[in-house]
């Protein structure tokens, strides 16, 4: 599917009021998943999404979201019914064009059939009203996302399907859109989210927050943040917005390594090219309520304050995973390979290890100090995890990092650090597979024979033998 684009307004609603005129479309239903190595049910086929606006409520106490889903999108066949990824909650009301449209539910599925077919290339917009109780779910590796409720609030995490717990979507990486988000929640709650905030509005106990994320993004890094925050608007030297929250009790401890996000995005520009969104910065919550951190995009989130090297990982994946998204998530070394080996890069260049010293440790076996994670790191290729459960272990990180030195070895750094930035600028705000990976690097080294570091270190079993 190809990287979705907003929609403009004015095109899709001259082609919603064309909708009546498609009497004669012999359409069948959209698929119920896109076939993902891993998640086959994730996603749907039939259509491409450009724009969603979510107006949500969120009150805490009873743990019940209420919320309308609008999205703007186009047919890329013609269409007899298609499927909405939503788990969990109830759906009361679904339209097509401002028309009643007929719904059924199966396990995460939700089919819509419009009151009239669509034929390919038409722009649509269905709106879903919903509400309930959002599910947490447990992922195949054993850590919880979706709507993780918390000790003054929610967070909302959605790598890699949590996202479907608390909005009906297309939730598969390879759709991205672009995003407006309204949450209501009780006053002196705040709620944040990705993008730009757009505005607040307090009335009758309640306060409603504005978000606005114009970039394309992947479901999965969509985000809402509520609680009571420590909220901080600034901007770095060039302009770029910088906004963080904060939960108080991590405040003291997070002071510090917040204050150097300008620092790291200052060199992370110049290795990987251009800033690629509209503004960057945190959410900081507590340890208890989220296991992991998270590159949502914007606004990565961090279970209590983070040290500088998780920092300057979650930022890097703001150009590598979130600007440019896997196609499926087979290809998710592209995301933690490139973030991890921008740790490497940054204590390189800071004074610590160079590349080169961590490589020799992991490939020697010293590098987690005695510990079994040194064996993990051979335990399959980095681009053929064996199965979901796998997707975030240790060799997609560090053997995904592996492959990057070894290629900045053979092709030399001059060579590699324009391929850094090339790789990031041609597919920007786009997807990306691992072939797409491995040809654009080949295309890059005329004269240079990848095929062997290909097959030993990014497909191969076991350690590769050292040249």
């Amino acid at each position: 599917m190809r990287p979705s684009r907003p929609l403009a307004l004015s095109t899709a609603l001259v082609a919603l009021a064309a909708l009546g005129g498609c009497g004669g479309v012999q359409g069948t239903p959209g698929g119920s998943g896109v076939r993902d190595p891993y998640f086959p049910k994730a996603g749907n086929a039939g259509y491409d999404v450009g724009h969603y606006a979510l107006d949500l409520a969120y009150d805490p106490g009873p743990h019940r979201l209420t919320g309308t889903a609008t999205l703007t999108a186009r047919a890329t066949q013609d269409l007899s019914a298609f499927d909405l990824d939503l788990k969990g909650l109830t759906v009361t009301r679904v339209t097509v064009g401002g028309r009643a449209a007929r719904f059924h539910r199966a396990g995460q599925e939700l089919t819509v059939r419009p009151p009239e077919e669509l034929a390919e290339g038409t722009a649509f917009r269905v709106a879903v009203r919903y509400s309930g109780a959002p599910e947490t779910i447990t992922d195949p590796d054993g850590s919880e996302e979706g709507w993780l409720p918390t000790a003054d609030g929610a967070l909302a995490l959605g790598e890699p399907t949590g996202s479907m717990a608390w909005f009906p979507g297309n939730h598969h990486p390879s759709d991205k859109a672009s995003y407006d988000l309204s949450i209501t929640v009780p006053e002196g709650l705040a709620a944040v989210s990705n993008g730009e905030p757009a505005g607040r509005t307090t009335a009758k106990g309640r306060t409603t927050y504005r978000w606005r994320t114009a970039e394309p993004m992947a479901s999965y890094l969509a985000t809402v943040a509520i609680g009571k925050w420590q909220l901080r608007s600034t901007t770095t030297e060039d302009g770029l917005p910088v906004h963080t929250a904060v939960d108080p009790d991590q405040a003291a401890a997070s002071a510090a390594v917040l204050r150097r996000i300008p620092e790291v995005l200052d060199w992370a520009r110049d290795l990987f090219g251009p800033y690629p969104f509209s503004s960057a910065g945190a959410i900081v919550d507590r340890p208890e309520d989220a296991g992991y951190a998270l590159e949502t995009q914007n606004r990565p989130v961090f279970p209590g304050a983070p040290d500088l090297l998780v920092l300057v990982h979650e930022l890097a994946h703001q150009w590598y995973g979130d600007s440019v998204t896997p196609k499926t998530w087979r290809d998710m070394w592209l995301n933690e390979g490139f973030a991890t080996y921008a740790e490497w890069l940054w204590q390189e260049q800071h004074g610590g290890d160079s590349a080169q010293e961590t490589f020799d440790a992991l490939y020697e076996g010293r590098y987690f100090a005695g510990t079994a994670e040194n064996e993990a790191v051979w335990a399959f290729p980095p681009a053929d995890p064996p199965d979901a459960a796998h997707l975030s272990d240790t060799p997609v990180y560090q053997r995904g990092a592996m492959v990057l030195h070894k290629l900045r070895q053979r092709i030399g750094d001059t060579a590699f650090r324009s391929l850094l930035r090339d790789w990031a600028a041609d597919h920007r705000h786009g997807n990306a597979s691992t072939a797409d990976f491995t040809a654009y690097a080949e295309r890059r080294a005329p004269g240079e024979d990848l095929s062997s570091l290909w097959a030993d270190w990014l497909y191969g079993d076991g350690r590769p033998d050292r040249p």
